[in-house]
This record gives structure tokens, sequence and C-alpha cells, in this order.
């Protein structure tokens, strides 16, 4: 009787608390989103069945929680907070990315640029509610919408907010399709909306080349600390547009941005224990998150209004939403948006070039946010 007592007393059951079952049903959820309403499945699905895995109770001591050294799953952690993780995401998005729509319209890149001002104003309200400096520009980065950005940054200057900084970041990336519409319509007009974008013309395959090695000077020049992701960023574009290299890029496009999203993710989600991660810091992290999105997205918005003010050729204000950095989710909302008022007007590629401007914008402004705090 007393070996079943105390097996019983050792089982998750018994070990539970409130916090445990309120971060199991958030997994689950998230995994609902992923499957049901198809929100973001590569990322929510790994994350929710990491938050499952995270916050199934444990005695501890026994090197099972991914807190406890020598665990398998703080082996694996390592990849998020050494921010190795984020850089093999990045190279794999370089050889994901074709710049062709961003260097037909260079003018595009100032909406991915005014995107990321959301990042300085939640930068803002998070030191004025009291945060440390390193620990506010960990949850400014949120406002890029780009988890593996906010993932690298938070891992070098506050690495104990990774998991709710994550969470926000990645909950609000699967959110576009909530989140963005409604800012996009307040801010604009029908008129605004209803703008085609003429047909740009095609860059040569040279300026498809010089383009990745001069954005590697000039982004990593103005912003050393961008390097560990600018430069697989930039790396593997540059594999992609040579074409002689063409097993390695699609090795980087594919099998290596899987394997590392797979267990960014999981491991993300897992890092979420119910007795860590529910606390009053957290829902504030939260609050700021949705202030840094719902900003840049207006910010971009705005922007591309203020273009039109001095542009013969006016662009559609949309594209403004696309230029944070949720790669493809942001400009496929601008897209389906500009659909819905005409069904002719075509916004996917104006709108990619935002978005891929957005991605450099955010790895910049994360690189000029580590260096203020080093």
């Amino acid at each position: 009787m007393d070996l079943l007592i105390k097996f019983l007393s050792n089982t998750g059951f018994a070990l539970a608390d409130p916090r445990h079952v309120v971060m199991l049903c958030v997994g689950i959820l998230f995994i609902y989103l992923s499957i049901a309403k198809k929100y973001e499945p590569l990322l929510l699905l790994p994350i929710g069945f990491g938050i499952i895995v995270g916050n199934i109770p444990f005695f501890k001591g026994f090197g099972l929680g991914i807190y406890e050294n020598n665990s398998v799953l703080h082996y694996l952690y390592f990849g998020v907070t050494s921010g190795l993780y984020p850089s093999i995401v990045f190279l794999g998005l370089g050889a994901m990315t074709d710049f062709s729509s961003l260097l037909a319209r260079p003018k595009l890149m100032l909406l991915g640029a005014a995107a990321q001002l959301g990042i300085f104003v939640t930068l803002l309200g998070a030191l004025a509610l009291g945060f440390l400096p390193a620990e506010a520009s960990s949850i400014a980065i949120i406002g890029g919408a780009d988890g593996p950005t906010s993932i690298f940054l938070t891992a070098k200057l506050a690495p104990h907010l990774i998991g709710p900084v994550a969470i926000a970041a990645y909950s609000y990336m699967a959110l576009i399709p909530i989140i963005q519409p409604p800012i996009m319509k307040l801010f604009t007009s029908r008129q605004e909306r209803l703008i085609k974008m003429p047909e740009p013309r095609v860059p040569c395959r040279k300026e498809r080349l010089i383009f990745p090695v001069v954005g590697t000077l000039l982004c990593c020049f103005l912003a050393p600390a961008s390097i560990p992701l600018l430069g697989p960023f930039f790396f593997g574009n540059i594999m992609k547009e040579s074409a002689v290299v063409e097993r390695l890029a699609n090795t980087a496009r594919t099998t290596i941005i899987d394997t590392a999203t797979i267990f960014l993710g999981f491991t993300v989600g897992a890092s979420t224990q119910g007795d860590v991660f529910l606390t009053p810091q957290s829902v504030m992290i939260f609050c700021l998150g949705a202030v840094a999105f719902s900003f840049a997205t207006a910010s971009g918005v705005l922007f591309a209004k203020f273009m039109n003010l001095f542009l013969k050729e006016k662009i559609n204000p949309l594209l403004g939403a696309a230029g944070v950095s949720a790669v493809p989710g942001s400009a496929r909302e601008v897209h389906l948006m500009g659909l819905k008022e005409d069904p002719t007007n075509y916004l996917l590629m104006p709108a990619m070039a935002c978005n891929s401007s957005g991605v450099i914008g955010s790895a910049i402004a994360a690189g000029v946010l580590w260096s203020l705090n080093m």
C-alpha cells in the first residue's frame, strides 16, 4: 500500500495545479486553431503540442523538465537560447525569398521600414510600465511580427521572457486574418483600396545577384548585431539566385528550415510551464504585443498614404500592412482585401515586396536594440 501511495503521489494527476491545467487548455486551443481553422499550422501545431508536453507535471530533480540541466528537452532548448534555430530559419527564408518585386519597386522598401515604428512605440510603452530596458526591447520586437527575430533578441537580452514573448509573437502572427483587416479598413477609404498597382519591370539576373551582397554590406554595416540573422538570410538568397548550388538552396528552403521550425516551435511551447509562465508579467507582455502589432500595421498603412502625397503614380495604402515581416501571412491578407474590393485587383506581388523588406527591417531593428543594450 505504501508503494502504491508513493506511486500515485508521483503521478502528474497528483502534482498538477490550476496553472498547468490552464496552459494545457491553451495548448489544446493552439492545436485546434492550427487544424480546424488552419491558422498558421506550421507554427501553432508544434507550439501547441509543445505546450502540452511542457505542462505535464513531474517531480523535480529527475532531469525531465526543459529548465533542468542534462534533460533531453534542455538540450533541444539550447537552439532557442543560443539563437541557433532563428539563424537557421533565416537561412531557409532567404533561400525561399524572391526579391524581384522589391527590386522592381524599390520605394516599397520604405513601407517595410515604416512598419517597424510599432517596435519603438511599444518600447516606450514597456519602459513606462516599469520593464527594464533589455526586457522592454525584447517585448517591443513583437511589433515586427517575426517569431524567429523575437526569439533571437529575447534570448540575448531577456532569456527569462522567451516563453511569453515567443508565444505572443507567434499568436499574433497566426491571428493576422483577425487583427489586420479591421486596421487596414479603418485607415483607408474604398477609393484608396481600389488603387491598382501597374505591372512592374522584370529585374535582370545581375540585379538579383548583386542585391544580397549589397544588402548584406549595407544592413550589417548599419547594424552589425543583425549579422546572425541577415547573414544567413542573404546567403540563402544568393544560393537561390546563383542557380549553381541548387541542391544546397533546395535543402535550405525545405529540410533545414523545416527541421529548425519543428524544434523551435516544440521547445518554445514546452518552455511555457505553468508555474514559470503564468505571471502578471506575461499578461502585460501579451497586451503590449497586441499594441506593438497593431501600431506596426497602422504605421505602415499611414506611411503609404503619406507617400501618396508626393507620388504621381499612387500606391495602394493596403500595402503598408504587409510591411510587417509575417511572411507570407500579412501579404496574403493585403491581397485578399484588395480582391474583396475589386476581384481584378491583384496585390500579392507588391505586398510580398513589402513583406520581404519588413523581414530585413525587423532584423535591423533587433540588431539596433541589441547594440543599445550591450
